[in-house]
């Protein structure tokens, strides 16, 4: 009987932390690494590559995953998928919008090309959770694969099929399939979130063991020193 109840106290411990959660005393958080400098590049420089959008959860575990994979060269984190215009963290995290937390990938086609992010996709999250993963629930922690051509709508409807045929999963994909909109860049203090935060409870319990078992799946997809 002890042992169930620590099982429980333990759940209920780590599902008390959610993406949302973390950030409602952000005006107080200290950045455990405000002194690391960061290489950003302008965004005349960005200008070169080719751009991917993708939502699958707190932006922070999808961001961190995506920074690290060969031939990205920068990840925004930012909201897409909804119809209101600049929508804020707190709106969405409230589920008051009909945005999701997504990310804006920038890329070098001559390094890496879209359909291996399509699979980083799949491969970093459960697309058959209907709005969740993992302690986040709600529409905005949805899972959607962004186009913005035909040729890139096929390549994810492709891969969704052959992940169906395969039988990769147990439940059926619930991933949504939609041509981007617009997109908005999520506040300042959201970008690089995990890098700068290290130490937050969320960031410790469920975005890096989340990123971990990315890396376990696809090492060869990582670009060399990370962590």
């Amino acid at each position: 009987m002890k042992l169930i109840q620590t099982t429980i106290l333990s759940c209920t411990i780590l599902f008390s932390i959610s993406c949302e959660s973390s950030t409602k005393k952000k005006n107080k958080e200290v950045l455990t690494n405000e002194t690391e400098q960061l290489v950003k590049l302008t965004d005349e420089e960005l200008q070169q590559y080719d751009v991917a959008y993708f939502a699958s959860g707190c932006f922070w575990c999808v961001e961190a995953i995506y920074e690290d994979v060969i031939g990205v060269k920068e990840v925004i984190s930012g909201y897409a998928g909804g119809t209101e215009v600049n929508p804020t963290y707190e709106q969405v995290g409230k589920g008051l919008t009909s945005h999701a937390e997504a990310v804006k990938v920038y890329y070098d086609p001559k390094e890496v090309d879209f359909a291996t992010l399509v699979k980083v996709f799949f491969g970093s999250h459960d697309p058959t959770t209907l709005n969740r993963q993992g302690p986040d629930h709600g529409a905005q922690y949805r899972s959607i694969a962004f186009y913005t051509n035909d040729k890139e709508k096929k390549i994810i409807e492709d891969y969704i099929e052959q992940l169906t045929k395969d039988k990769v999963y147990d439940d059926p994909i619930v991933t949504q399939v939609e041509r981007l909109d617009k997109f908005y860049k999520a506040e300042e203090y959201h970008q690089d979130y995990e890098r700068l935060n290290p130490n937050n409870p969320y960031i410790i319990n469920i975005s890096i063991p989340r990123y971990n078992r990315f890396k376990a799946k696809y090492p060869k997809l990582l670009k060399k020193g990370t962590h």
